[in-house]
């Protein structure tokens, strides 16, 4: 740097001073970029150099390119902050000693925990010990590697691709990608877990191995619904006025199932597991396993790298989303979580679904008459707009007196301002598309 007369590598190859190994690499170190920055980025010359920092043995005429000094330099510093991680130091510059966080962690954590905190560690060596060669892409390369990846998406290799439950929804968006977030929005108490789950449902008759973190809804009424919605698509009651429907949700949660069918709802709750090809991993409010941090997510999508999709119950369980605030503005807690969440969903590559609550001022029904569906707008929604950016698609939802609507409210890569109509007997399990033409006459008595 002080042949060349020019600081700039040591920004470009990310050098930092604690890269060097002693306080007087350090010190001259300091000593150069404290010179650059009084003197408009010049280097001091090299008897400047060894007159103010003597500790240092200058060698001129050094041949070797910036780019293999760089990385000799950070592979034997990211050794040397392993070994002093391990086996604690004694810092040369304050004469304090600190005790080894290997052995600290080692001592304090769970053996789960403490294995999340040696994948951390591992990727914060190689974070240090890599030298970035390029920022980005020409499109020279993005030539090669687009016929690459268009090849591994025609054999289905690249990502994995789900459908919703709604046939014509599936039709304008194609279904939910891995790798991409979706966000279920809904009136306080008009369906947002109850979709989420229709959508559990289905995306477990796919093979799906799902992880839900519900934090407002414990484990029996949430497993409640989904057996009301299985035996729903099974049609295994057939109602008077109502078709072929589920298990009715209120004599689940109430304990009072009518006799003939609490055999074969006990039947079906014994073989449950053997029911779905896919895989629930359930996270219910007041369950000891419950986590509520992104952390904690990064760490169960270690733990388990079979997941293929996240589903959050609402975004705002997140205790991220209170945490402090850390870029000092309005709902900055809650959009860090939002960034964050959008990250560790796309590096594990799975899909991420999350409800939340959209906040209008509606007008409620007069008695006797029947209160018209209405969907949320996006601009509703209070806790961070952020959570609504990071979405590929944003649905908005609302269902009353037996009909419902779900519309694309914002569509990443299509679909926006697209709605299906709904029939909505949540109790008894059904959310499905309003039959077309004759399905009408073979499925629901006139008049419904």
């Amino acid at each position: 740097v002080v042949d060349v007369g020019d600081i700039s590598a040591l920004t470009k190859y990310g050098i930092a001073r604690m890269d060097f190994e002693t306080s007087g690499e350090r010190q001259a170190y300091d000593f150069i970029t404290k010179y650059a920055t009084e003197n408009g980025g010049r280097t001091p010359s090299y008897t400047t150099l060894a007159a103010e920092c003597p500790d240092i043995t200058y060698i001129p005429g050094v041949s070797d390119s910036f780019e293999y000094l760089a990385g000799e330099l950070k592979a034997t510093a990211a050794k040397r902050e392993v070994l002093r991680r391990v086996n604690g130091y004694t810092d040369d510059e304050t004469g304090k000693r600190i005790p080894s966080e290997f052995a600290e962690k080692f001592a304090e954590m769970s053996a789960v925990d403490f294995g999340a905190y040696l994948v951390g560690l591992g990727e914060s060596i190689r974070g240090k010990a890599e030298v970035r060669k390029d920022i980005g892409h020409t499109l020279g390369d993005l030539g090669v590697i687009f016929i690459e990846e268009y090849r591994k998406r025609k054999e289905g290799k690249s990502y994995t691709l789900w459908k919703t439950p709604f046939v014509t929804l599936n039709e304008e968006i194609g279904g939910l990608y891995s790798g991409d977030v979706y966000g279920i929005m809904a009136e306080s108490g008009r369906g947002k877990t109850y979709l989420s789950e229709v959508f559990v449902d289905e995306l477990l008759r796919q093979g799906a191995v799902v992880l839900v973190k519900s934090y407002e809804v414990k484990w029996y009424p949430w497993l409640s619904r989904l057996l009301s919605i299985a035996t729903a698509v099974d049609g295994v009651v057939k109602a008077d006025g109502l078709g072929e429907v589920g298990l009715p949700n209120k004599a689940i949660l109430s304990g009072k199932m009518d006799e003939e069918l609490e055999p074969f709802m006990l039947e079906m709750v014994a073989k449950i597991n053997e029911y779905y090809p896919g895989e629930l991993v359930l996270q219910a409010k007041g369950d000891a396993n419950l986590t509520r941090t992104l952390d904690e997510l990064d760490r169960e999508l270690h733990m388990r790298p079979d997941i293929d999709v996240v589903v959050l119950d609402p975004f705002y369980g997140l205790a991220d989303v209170y945490g402090r605030n850390a870029n000092k503005v309005a709902g900055g807690a809650a959009e860090m979580a939002a960034r964050r969440l959008e990250t560790i969903i796309g590096a594990h590559d799975v899909v991420g679904i999350y409800t939340i609550q959209a906040h209008t001022e509606r007008q409620e029904a007069e008695e006797g008459e029947h209160r018209a569906i209405k969907l949320p707008k996006r601009d509703q929604v209070k806790t961070t707009k952020a959570v609504l950016e990071i979405a590929t698609n944003l649905f908005s939802f609302d269902a009353a007196n037996g009909n419902g609507a779900l519309g694309v409210e914002k569509g990443r890569n299509g679909g926006e301002g697209f709605v299906i109509e709904l029939i909505a007997l949540m109790d008894y399990g059904v959310l499905r598309e309003l039959p077309k033409g004759e399905e009408i006459a073979g499925q629901f008595v006139s008049g419904f």
